[in-house]
């Protein structure tokens, strides 16, 4: 059987027998793969170290559509380091992971793995989890089919826009305006260029907290009112980041 040589990400693991693990691996070739790693438990094995969660490398396995494959060998890219000894960005990372793996149930698109990839390599870098989570966030709304409208009124389509409205779906103007909270124009301003960025050129990003805030409050509403995502990870998220930020 031939090996396939590809670049990818561990979104979980989990055991396999008392020596073996089960792997799902993101790669842009496949999407999520099944791998199983044989013997990755085991103390002297060489898929010990390199079989889990967030491990990013070039993974050589037996390829099997839609059925398991047998993991060959794994050469790291980035161990992530940074990531993995801050709780805050781990956190994060895992939030993402889980989040993608849900995205990729909805499309089939290769630029997911980019976005991925991209997003924890800034983390890495050490790029703010908070903005970077939230960009990738907002790209990923189209793939789950409930894009807002950022670039007009989501109502009327003026251009000239008050705040935003999870109800209402996006910006909204003065005349749409009925009882939503106003935010600062900043935000506005903010909230669309984090979507159009491109995620692999960031080299600078700095908001007050207002501003995070504002636009944290408003992707995790908009999430929570159309996407029907219920992540375990995003929970816990939740309560670290009120330990981190408050």
């Amino acid at each position: 059987m031939e090996v396939s040589k590809v670049k990818g990400i561990i979104i979980n693991e989990r055991p396999y027998s008392e020596t073996s693990k089960l792997l799902n691996v993101f790669t842009k070739e496949y999407g999520i793969v099944g791998v199983i790693a044989k013997g990755a438990k085991r103390l002297k094995s060489p898929l010990r170290s390199v079989t889990s969660k967030l491990t990013y490398g070039y993974f050589q396995f037996n390829y099997r559509k839609e059925k398991l494959s047998n993991l060959v060998c794994v050469d790291v890219i980035n161990p992530f380091n940074e990531i993995k000894k801050d709780l805050f960005k781990i956190s994060y990372a895992s939030y993402l992971l889980e989040l993608t793996s849900q995205v990729m149930k909805q499309t089939s698109e290769k630029e997911i793995f980019d976005y991925l990839e991209n997003s924890l390599l800034k983390i890495e870098e050490g790029f703010d989890p908070v903005i970077i989570t939230n960009i990738l966030e907002l790209k990923y709304l189209d793939y789950l089919g409930i894009k807002p409208e950022l670039n007009s009124c989501s109502v009327c389509g003026s251009t000239k826009v008050l705040t935003v409205s999870t109800n209402k779906g996006g910006f909204v103007c003065n005349n749409c305006h009925t009882n939503e909270k106003i935010i600062d124009k900043k935000t506005i301003k903010i909230l669309r260029m984090l979507y159009l960025v491109d995620i692999s050129k960031i080299s600078k990003i700095s908001l007050n907290n207002n501003t995070k805030e504002e636009i944290d409050n408003f992707i995790n509403e908009y999430y929570d009112k159309y996407a029907g995502l219920y992540l375990k990870s995003k929970k816990f998220l939740k309560s670290i980041k009120n330990v981190y930020i408050n």
